[in-house]
């Protein structure tokens, strides 16, 4: 950091009323794109033509259905550095709005150094972990009779499990890239016009989303090559196809470890900065949020960028990541079942279907374009009905993919009309995802009645504002429920139906039709990250243009594009949950079919009348409050440092409040980047050492008791409650916090009294409640749901 900044000898404020020091003396860069940066043009181009072919060349050696998937993969790359060139050549405004995002870029790529250092230390040390269990673990006898041994098997579960990390965290690091170049941006459109504003943040946003998703296709997709080519499968005496997906279980692991890790460290950074700056800032000296007098004001704005960007577009690379492995497994294993010839098309299926996903997401993003318009918010079309085309868009076109890629690959002469059933299966999956995204919409945005009741209770004071958010977030659980409920029984009960059975004649679609419902609802994830996205970007412009005191009617365009991303956020994070869910559900069923594999026996249904396994199942649901409650305080404790720090600042430096004085920005940043990395730490611990610790421990006992399979039983017990119990957590945490943050934004736009009123402090108070529920603990548990059921898949041969 610079001195001046650290010291605080900035001069006097009014001298410099518009300069915003840099967080650090240089830009970062992540070292690999600094050695291809150093590479001569027309050298890097020759070595892309020669990866390109390599990828092609193991391509058409495994099967015409993935070079669909490459191919695809590699246009929507290049439709993506189309969106950046477009989204950068846009005009950054005055200096006064340079200044400040270089600030913002600046703190949240030295974090991420940082933070991704840390995690890249701590998934060396659990590859080294798992390569020590594989050594010697068993193996089933699939794997035996294809010549694949312990050693193999180990050398590349850790390599899978590196490669998932590794482009889990290049995913993180696109979607903060592209976030802290599109604020300013966006902060400039605005001062013209607000449709230009919010198809700039639409597009920055559709720029990682594209890349996230053609990352986590592109990669299962490399890796299943690779070991197809390398293993001759199919070939006399070698390994089989259907047996190929459980390889790849450990690239999934690796990226539901750095998602979560990712999730906490930025969701503890940005919620306890917020919360700093909103109690002190806004509570107690009564300035504006994002005014620039606050000295957390810069943490804030950075923590948008590092909690809702980066770990966001980490979160949604391992959800698909884990989405298509599990449905590869359980394709493969229906396939073998059935006597299928040619099981190819539905081990590839969910490549195909997000092949497809990022083709009708960029028309969706491309359908958002710049009509002109005056710029003032009473003449302009509501953003959120924009996005709401875009999506219709998107859905129309998905429906329509879906139906085309079942006929093509699901299509089988001992059961014709099977592809249709499957067609249903993944229309069940789409009606669900848009009907969770309208659930999200309404009890969130403050057009409907739960926010706007909210914000009526926060006429009567702090406490009937917590009353009322946490009764609206407890009755937020009940419709999602009954909507995924109804999807995986509807889902089931298609497959079951489909014709298709095994050689004694009994149904066995059931489960892949469940697995093809949740690629329907993840079958637009693209367009919904897009979404996601806008939030935070438009949240940084907002920002931006208060603290460089752009005109009011700036400021009141940047703040409807706010209000309509806090409801993107918090509708995306419902169908991050929705999905979650069904993918947790698809993984429980792959580790009991892994689990059949290694112990050579039936392993179908769990017994929860069994003691242990009751046990297990009471440790899953406690580990889902405990991790909750870890994370939560984390943001409470930093919180607490910010508010001492900001509070010291003013009462040390009382020029602040008249512009004579300059806040220490730094030194907000410098606390809650340290505080965060700290504090990550525990609950992440916690996640991963569970699960092995119990499966092992009711292992031992199960060998002195007699019962071999007992550890295997405990921790399927421990994954299905810790899934339910997670889910709903998280639907309330979620919602209650959305909800918290859009009363408050309702009164904001004048109602109830307006910014400054008792009704106002009241709403804040709920908001700083709702922040930890709704960006550190809710996310990071839809991402520990699926990361305990990877992590089961990797780990069962212990349990056995």
């Amino acid at each position: 950091m610079d001195d001046d900044m650290e010291g605080g000898n900035l001069g006097p404020y009014q001298d410099r009323p518009r300069t915003f020091p840099s967080m650090k003396s240089k830009a970062y860069a992540p070292w690999i794109f600094r050695v291809l940066m150093r590479i001569n043009s027309r050298i890097l181009l020759l070595l892309l033509l020669v990866c390109f072919g390599a990828i092609f060349y193991i391509g058409a050696s495994t099967s015409p259905i993935i070079v669909f998937v490459f191919s695809v993969c590699i246009i929507s790359f290049f439709v993506s550095i189309y969106l950046t060139k477009w989204v950068l050549a846009k005009d950054e405004g005055p200096p006064e709005m340079s200044e400040i995002s270089d600030a913002i870029r600046d703190g949240a790529e030295g974090f991420f150094r940082t933070q991704y250092g840390t995690i890249s230390k701590m998934a060396l040390l659990l590859g080294l972990v798992i390569l020590g269990i594989y050594l010697f673990r068993t193996i089933t006898p699939q794997q035996e009779a294809s010549g694949l041994g312990r050693a193999t098997s180990a050398y590349i579960t850790v390599a899978a499990f590196l490669f998932g990390a590794l482009c889990s965290g290049v995913a993180g690091y696109v979607g903060m890239w592209v976030s802290v170049r599109a604020n300013v941006r966006v902060s400039s459109a605005a001062r013209r016009s607000a449709r230009e504003a919010l198809q700039i943040a639409v597009r920055a946003g559709g720029f990682s989303a594209l890349v996230v998703v053609g990352m986590a296709v592109m990669g299962v997709a490399i890796l299943y090559a690779i070991l197809y080519v390398w293993f001759q499968v199919d070939s006399t005496g070698t390994m089989k196809a259907t047996d190929l997906p459980l390889l790849l279980v450990g690239y999934g692991f690796g990226a539901s470890f750095v998602a979560l890790f990712a999730q906490l460290g930025g969701g503890i950074y940005t919620k306890a900065a917020d919360v700093g700056a909103d109690l002190v800032g806004k509570v107690e000296q009564g300035i504006p949020e994002d005014d620039p007098r606050n000295p957390a004001v810069i943490a804030d704005l950075v923590g948008d960028n590092v909690g809702d960007c980066a770990a966001r577009g980490a979160d949604l690379f391992e959800s698909i990541a884990a989405e298509i492995i599990s449905a590869m497994i359980l394709g493969g294993t229906m396939a073998q079942r059935c006597k299928i010839e040619d099981p190819s098309g539905f081990i590839l299926f969910p490549l195909v279907v997000h092949s497809f996903d990022l083709v009708v997401s960029s028309v969706g993003i491309f359908s958002i374009r710049n009509k002109r318009d005056s710029g003032v918010i009473g003449t302009i079309e509501d953003p959120m009905r924009t996005l709401e085309k875009g999506y219709s868009v998107t859905i129309f076109l998905a429906v329509l993919t879906f139906g085309l890629s079942t006929r093509w690959l699901l299509y089988t002469e001992q059961a014709p009309s099977a592809w249709l059933n499957f067609a249903l299966c993944g229309l069940v999956g789409i009606v669900t995802a848009y009907v969770f995204v309208w659930i999200s919409k309404y009890y969130t945005d403050y057009k409907y009645e739960p926010v706007r009741t909210l914000a009526l209770a926060s006429s009567t004071g702090h406490g009937t504002n917590i009353i009322a958010g946490v009764s609206l977030g407890l009755e937020s659980t009940a419709l999602p429920v009954l909507v995924i409920s109804l999807a995986i029984v509807s889902a089931f009960w298609l497959g079951r139906t489909s014709g298709l059975t095994d050689e004694a004649g009994n149904p066995t679609g059931g489960l892949f039709g469940t697995a093809v419902a949740t690629m329907g609802m993840l079958s637009t994830a693209a367009y919904v990250l897009t979404m996601d996205m806008f939030g935070p970007i438009a949240d940084n412009a907002g920002g931006i243009v208060e603290m460089s005191q752009q005109p009011e009617s700036v400021r009141e365009i940047t703040d409807v594009l706010d209000a309509v991303g806090n409801t993107t956020k918090a509708t995306t994070k419902g169908f991050a949950i929705g999905s979650a869910a069904l993918a947790s559900f698809l993984l429980f069923s792959a580790y009991m079919d892994e689990v059949a594999a290694f112990a050579q026996e039936s392993f179908k249904q769990v017994d929860i009348a069994i003691p242990e396994v009751f046990v297990g199942g009471l440790l899953g649901s406690m580990l889902i409050f405990l991790f909750s409650a870890w994370a939560c305080a984390a943001v409470g404790r930093t919180a607490q440092e910010v508010v001492n720090e900001v509070r010291r600042q003013f009462i040390e430096r009382p020029g602040i409040m008249d512009y004579k004085e300059k806040p220490d920005y730094g030194r907000c940043v410098s606390i809650v980047a340290s505080a965060s990395l700290r504090e990550m730490i525990k609950p992440g611990a916690l996640a991963i050492i569970s699960p092995t610790v119990v499966g092992f421990l009711f292992r031992i006992l199960g060998y002195y008791t007699g019962h071999p399979l007992l550890g295997a039983k405990v921790v399927a017990s421990m994954l299905m409650f810790a899934t339910v119990s997670g889910i709903l957590m998280a639907l309330f945490l979620n919602t209650a916090g959305g909800a918290w943050d859009n009363a408050k934004k309702y009164i904001e736009t004048g109602a109830l009294g307006g910014k400054g009123s008792d009704t106002h402090k009241a709403a804040v108070t709920g908001d700083t409640v709702g922040d930890p529920f709704k960006d550190t603990a809710g996310p990071s548990l839809h991402v520990l749901i699926k990361m305990l059921a990877t992590i089961t898949l990797v780990m069962a041969p212990i349990f056995l």
